[in-house]
This record gives C-alpha cells, structure tokens and sequence, in this order.
C-alpha cells in the first residue's frame, strides 16, 4: 500500500504510530497442545452460545451429517466457529498474557 503524503510531519506521525503499535504486540507464543486444548474449549462454548441463541438455526443448507453438529445448518456451523474462533484466540492471548500457556 503506498501513501503520497505531501506534508513530511504526517509521514512522519505515521512511521511512529506503526513503529509504536508494532512495539506494544507482546511477545510470541509457541503452539502447544494447551493452546489447542483452549481453543477446542472455545469452540465447544461457541457452539453451545449458537444453538442457544440462533432463531432458527437449522434453516438453510445442510451438512451431510447434522446430527454431528446439533442439526445445525451450514450458516449456522460457520457462525458458531467464527465466534469460537474469536473467543479462543482472544483466551489464548490473555493466558498467555498471564503466563499460563
């Protein structure tokens, strides 16, 4: 992406904010199986959330085997691990934060 920036403080003002934003990312984290035992946790809370909160969610397209996801259609599927996946690694990073993974 390039910027033509014709005021050399704003160019400026940008570089810093992407330098301090690139500084505040905490350090990195390697995948263990407790990071995967999280975010499957995550999941299975998502799911959960969906099939109690999703008017009608076994409307639409379904999967060959609905019974393994509650009957839920494929819409519904996607919404459920969208959110889980939002939920673990948001989990993740704050135990990790913390020291626990």
């Amino acid at each position: 992406m390039c910027f033509i920036i014709e005021n050399n403080n704003v160019a400026f003002n940008v570089l810093m904010i992407t330098t301090l934003l690139a500084a505040a990312d905490p350090v990195t984290f390697h995948w263990t199986p407790k990071c995967a035992a999280v975010m499957i946790l995550c999941n299975v809370l998502a799911y959960a959330i969906a099939r109690a909160n999703i008017a009608k969610p076994n409307e639409g397209f379904e999967l060959p085997n609905a019974k393994f996801f509650g009957g839920m259609s494929h819409a519904s599927v996607v919404a459920a691990n969208s959110l889980g996946h939002i939920l673990g690694i948001g989990a993740i990073l704050g135990l990790a934060s913390f020291g626990a993974l």
